[in-house]
């Protein structure tokens, strides 16, 4: 179990506190990348742009949120970021849905993909796991039919 949208040291120190295994940030700078490092637990901390990326890569980090994904370029701007940062993997967020979650997924620099399509706000608050589960279903479906054809 991990907690998302990290903001500050208190919010790190807190998830670390909690239990949390992993932090996730939408953003990051400096302070927040120290914080979050600080707390000795895996993270993926929000980037969008070359200088995020390099930023985080002067820090350690290799594994990285690539946030808002769909605005900040989507599967395109990931791919040309593949040449430029080779080692370096994504986990897109923002934007990404059962559309175009293929084009993400295929991507060799994607690590893994997330997205909110797969538990709507309403599906949530009316308990439909019914409804959750298939989206989840359908998702994990693209993802295996994606890694056979590998």
């Amino acid at each position: 179990m991990g907690a998302g949208t990290i903001l500050s040291k208190a919010d790190a120190q807190a998830a670390k506190n909690a239990g949390s295994q992993f932090l996730v940030s939408p953003a990051s700078t400096p302070k927040l990348l120290q914080a979050m490092l600080d707390t000795g637990l895996p993270l993926a901390p929000g980037v969008s742009t070359p200088s995020e990326i390099a930023m985080a890569l002067e820090m350690g980090l290799t594994e990285l949120k690539f946030f808002p994904a769909n605005l900040s370029g989507g599967s395109p701007m990931l791919n040309a970021l593949s040449g430029i940062f080779q080692q370096v993997r994504f986990c897109p967020t923002g934007g990404i849905s059962q559309q175009n979650l293929s084009g993400h997924l295929a991507l060799k620099n994607a690590f893994v993909v997330g997205g909110s399509w797969v538990s709507p706000v309403k599906a949530v608050a009316d308990q439909d796991r019914t409804l959750i589960t298939e989206l989840s279903r359908q998702a994990t479906t693209v993802a295996l039919l994606l890694k056979q054809a590998a």
